[in-house]
């Protein structure tokens, strides 16, 4: 049991020092859990799992179950009168947490100069363009950073490499996962290599079941998979007693007709050697993964609580696991704690700035800078520059985001159309570089975080921008929802300061408040961030005192800005868990949402209760968002969507305690009901159509496998919701679910009817609802996979059009979860529900990254697109909604967000030039970047050719750009210019300017060559 992470609890096992390793005392019974996918019931993961989090323990395996035991007592028949029930053992997994605990044990008593540590990069898709994957992390250095404190801890690191692009350099040239470019050589140069006698002798421990499903998936042991001569290579380089090393491939590449029907595909057999490699040759005393997220954890097998048979524990045995982790993904750390033993050591999110303006919106800004001017200077002129702002306009491609075909007639209107939309943009929030662990933002790069940070109001803490408003009476909420309205007159002093750039819109005013803001972090930067130079501070921005930026700024001195320093704590405490200590429990969530008070990093992080999702603020959200979404829809169409698809992810609702949630229930008009004194969800209430205003909506939902396994009291409460709404009194018009389950009634008796007498056919039995298939509206991966399986289709060109993509998605997500049925084939129910989709949406809830910058979005989303058009021959309307800032909620089209993303981020010279400073790991994320953008618009049409010609200019033809590919990661221009042709073969680029396509098609080919000279160099 869990003793909840009150402060005196959490200094008491700070001081006592000790890991602490859950080993958990189930509820259920040994035989339900041996045939269970899900593996823990949801008190068990409540009340074992969730909440023993918050202490920061390590979570473990089940080692006990309930079961009837008879009593002894007899009575006057001679008969036993009572059965009782009793914890009883479970034998091997107590074994197994005996070791685990005699490795940790090791870790505190080994000296150092003695340990073993093996680093592990993850490398997928499996292409040395793209070595250390990890979300917002600068991967290579920071294993150069943990070297370097290793080292200096007394452990034996020999030859650390210079930095991080040397490091992945000597990895490449000695022998990566890379199979395009690998040669027998470097094979033979592995760091390591398992012979065939030795993993047949692991392969004979392995339980039978694993042990069938290796060999039918991937033949006799040890296969084929980086097999060279008699034994398996091991891909890294050994520094000493230090292994660093590249996880291996999953499998879906070498083994591409699987991801079409094996969505359980079991890891290769040198996926498993790999790892077995690292605990019983290389002998690693404890291991490190680096950076969010590898693919072990998300290997087939029970979803909580692990048997012996789960692939996450069949590769990482007993070795114990510290993964650095950023600090905003609260859902698949969690993964890699529950399913692999994992000791989280959270690490900051990347600095933070706003997009501000660049190229041809600068110049659009000058130009209506210039018109501004000239209606009272010079009123002749305005024709001209009317002319010219239209040019400039068509030339930026803005008039698509404008939706404007032709020169407004209203021109003074359009202008301050124009100016909204761009201070909008340039407000807009992204990443300046990458965070590396252990080391604080440098001072450049504080202010601009520091503003970022303090945007929203954090628990009792205002805004910073809107105290700064409100102390110049000004209405910031106005300001902020309507930055295309003109600015007060007049505006104030404060404000201009110097500045001559005219203030016309309210989105001026909003930029003036950002520099404002700035101003004030460094000015307090000056002076030492000491809260006794606050007035001051404030005296200087405002020239008079005020109360609340007071308040803003002493938060900052007093706790921010002393919590950002303790951004060393990421590498003191990982150094603290290999020495055997406690690692200090910490929350997450993504700092920028209101939610700095989370910070410092180097935590092990944990989540929510569960029971308590969602809340009551998570609800007004989720209010907000149905409504935002209907009424984009009714502006789009005029009328009510009958079903709308929504993505489901369990990160998002452990960061915003169901936002998501709450927007199905209000869509179907149902609330939860809450306890009032623990907040816990006891139930659901109807909300009547005359409060509702409008008809029931139908939702249908794809979760992702993490929300299965650790919400399964959500999957409950969704379908209750649905089973409630359908079973009202009410009429089809008024009742979208109830109109869709009388629509499969009709569907079912005509094609039985059309069958014939004789046919084994019969309508669907819908007598008892929970079981009937008309009420299916959960839909996810298979029980115990994960994924969606879009990108490895994407990534091995695994396909040709969008049917085939359609079938992988139908393939990974068929499977219907209700309270009765937990992932039943359901791929007709899944065809039926997603061809009556006319909405598809997903939420995001934190500007900390982008629909680019991650391929879950793409897969997800995109997939569930892709499907639709396939099923319905078009594309459904597809929304995005931003919940970023808790009191308000947005939903725009996503291809308006894929041009806001476009044009703040991925061809942003500020950011690019920030992803420089970075080598390697900044040419990695360009690469990665075109991926997303081509795997989206290959499943939802949202990327047009402007955007493929701009970012072929920027990141391929641009010669500063080329000149840092050259020298850093060659790897990631060939796969980028590879991208980009094959966007011009499948007609996605429809029509490139002939003489772009042949410079790509010249540069690929002289990449190819340079690269291939390149790898026999050190061989020779």
């Amino acid at each position: 049991m869990a003793t909840f992470a009150t402060g005196p609890q959490v200094d008491y096992l700070d001081q006592l020092n000790v890991p602490i390793i859950q080993g958990i005392f189930s509820t259920g019974k040994e035989s339900e859990w041996e045939e269970s996918s899900l593996g823990l019931g949801p008190i068990d993961t409540a009340m074992s799992v969730a909440l023993p989090e918050f202490d920061g323990r390590i979570i473990a395996v089940p080692i006990s179950f309930k079961e009837e035991v008879a009593s002894g007592s007899t009575g006057s028949n001679g008969k036993m009168e009572a059965r009782l029930q009793r914890n009883l053992p479970r034998p091997d997994r107590i074994d197994f947490l005996a070791r685990l605990s005699v490795k940790w044990a090791a870790l505190r008593l080994k000296p150092n100069s003695e340990k073993r540590i093996a680093i592990i990069l993850s490398n997928y898709p499996t292409k040395d363009a793209r070595i250390g994957n990890a979300v917002g992390l600068d991967t290579p250095a920071s294993v150069i950073n943990v070297l370097n404190a290793l080292k200096s801890a007394g452990y034996h690191v020999t030859d650390i490499p210079a930095d991080g692009d040397e490091l992945v350099h000597q990895i490449i040239e000695r022998c990566s996962n890379d199979t395009d470019t690998l040669t027998e050589e470097q094979l033979q140069l592995a760091a390591g290599h398992v012979s065939a006698k030795q993993y047949k002798e692991w392969f004979s421990t392995f339980p039978l079941k694993v042990k069938d499903e290796l060999t039918e998936a991937w033949g006799e042991p040890p296969g084929q998979v980086y097999r060279t001569g008699d034994g398996l290579a091991i891909a890294g380089i050994d520094l000493g007693n230090v292994f660093v090393g590249l996880q291996p491939p999953r499998g879906f590449g070498e083994n591409p007709i699987a991801v079409y029907h094996s969505p359980d595909l079991a890891p290769t057999h040198h996926y498993v050697a790999y790892y077995r490699w690292i605990r019983d040759v290389f002998k690693a005393d404890a291991m490190v993964h680096v950076g969010k997220h590898g693919t072990m954890e998300w290997l087939p097998g029970k979803g909580i609580g692990l048997s012996n048979a789960c692939y996450p524990e069949v590769t990482l045995e007993d070795v114990p696991l510290f993964y650095p982790f950023i600090i905003n993904n609260p859902g698949e750390g969690a993964q890699a704690k529950r399913r692999a033993h994992a000791t989280i050591v959270d690490h900051m999110i990347p600095p933070m700035t706003t997009a501000d303006s660049y190229g041809d919106i600068a110049k659009l800004e000058q130009l209506m800078d210039e018109h501004y001017q000239c209606q009272t200077l010079d009123p002749p002129k305005l024709p001209l520059l009317e002319g010219q702002i239209w040019d400039m306009v068509r030339q930026a491609d803005l008039d698509r985001d404008l939706g404007v075909d032709e020169l407004p007639k209203d021109f003074g209107e359009f202008i301050l159309h124009i100016d909204g939309y761009l201070c909008e943009l340039k407000d807009a929030q992204i990443r300046d570089g990458l965070h590396t662990l252990g080391e604080v933002p440098p001072d450049e790069l504080m202010a601009s975080l520091l503003s970022v940070l303090t945007r929203l109001d954090t628990g009792g803490i205002p805004s910073l921008r809107r105290s700064l408003a409100e102390a110049m009476g000004l209405d910031y909420s106005s300001i902020l929802n309507e930055p295309a309205l003109p600015a007060p007159d007049p505006v104030p002093a404060r404000l201009i300061n110097g500045n001559e750039t005219p203030i016309r819109t309210q989105g001026d005013l909003l930029e003036r408040l950002e520099d404002l803001s700035r101003s004030a972090y460094s000015l307090l930067s000056e002076s030492g961030f000491k809260s006794e130079n606050v007035a001051g501070t404030v005296e200087k921005l405002l020239g008079s005192n005020d109360a609340q930026t007071t308040a803003v700024l002493t938060y900052v001195a007093d706790t921010l800005h002393p919590a950002l320093l303790k951004t060393t704590d990421e590498i003191d405490n990982l150094l603290r868990g290999l020495n055997g200590q406690f690692v200090p429990a910490g929350p997450s969530g993504a700092p920028t949402r209101g939610m700095s008070n989370i910070l410092p990093t180097g935590r092990n992080f944990y989540s929510v209760d569960p029971k308590t999702i969602p809340s009551p603020t998570a609800w007004d959200m989720g209010v907000g968002l149905a409504d935002a979404l209907l009424q984009v829809y009714l502006e789009e169409e005029g009328g009510y969507p009958e079903m709308v698809g929504l993505v489901i992810w369990g990160t998002s609702a452990m960061r915003t305690h169901g936002d998501d949630i709450a927007q199905v229930f209000s869509l179907l008009g149902v609330k939860p009901v809450w306890q009032p004194e623990s907040r816990r969800i006891t139930g659901l209430e109807v909300i009547p159509l005359s409060e509702l205003g409008r008809p029931r909506i139908d939702v249908t939902v794809r979760i992702s496998g993490f929300f299965r396994d650790a919400f399964p009291n959500l999957i409950d409460l969704i379908d209750q919701a649905v089973q409630l709404v359908a079973s009202l009194d009410e009429s089809p018009e008024e009742n979208m679910v109830l109109k869709h389950v009388l629509e499969d009634r009709a569907n079912d008796q005509a094609e039985k009817d059309s069958a014939g007498p004789s046919s084994d056919s019969s309508a669907e039995n819908d007598s008892d609802p929970a079981s009937n298939p008309s009420l299916y509206r959960i839909f996810g991966s298979k029980p115990g996979t994960y994924g969606a399986g879009i990108l490895a289709a994407i990534d091995e060109r695994n396909w040709e059009n969008v049917q085939d993509l359609a079938e992988v998605y139908t393939a990974w997500g068929g499977y219907a979860y209700t309270r009765q049925d937990f992932g039943i084939h359901a791929r007709d129910q899944f065809r039926r529900r997603f061809g009556q989709i006319v909405v598809a949406a997903k939420n995001q809830d934190n500007r900390e990254h982008d629909i680019f910058d991650s391929d879950d979005y793409m897969q997800y989303h995109g997939g569930m697109i892709a499907t639709v058009r396939a099923l319905t021959g078009k594309n459904p309307q597809q929304f995005f909604g931003d919940s970023s800032d808790p009191t308000r909620a947005r939903v725009r089209k996503l291809e308006d967000e894929a041009r806001r993303v476009f044009r703040t981020r991925v061809v942003n010279p500020k950011w690019i030039d920030s992803m420089k400073r970075h080598g390697y790991k900044g040419a990695f994320e360009l690469s990665a970047t075109v991926d997303y953008m081509f795997g989206y618009d290959a499943t939802a049409q949202v990327i047009e050719d402007w955007m493929y010609e701009n970012v072929t200019e920027s990141y391929v033809f641009d010669p500063d750009t080329q000149e840092f590919f050259q020298q850093s990661n060659p790897w990631a221009l060939r796969d980028i210019v590879e991208r980009l042709l094959e966007a011009i073969e499948r007609g996605m680029w429809e029509k490139p300017p002939p003489d772009m396509k042949e410079r790509l098609q010249k540069m690929f080919l002289d990449l190819e060559a340079d690269l291939e000279a390149r790898q026999e160099g050190p061989q020779s």
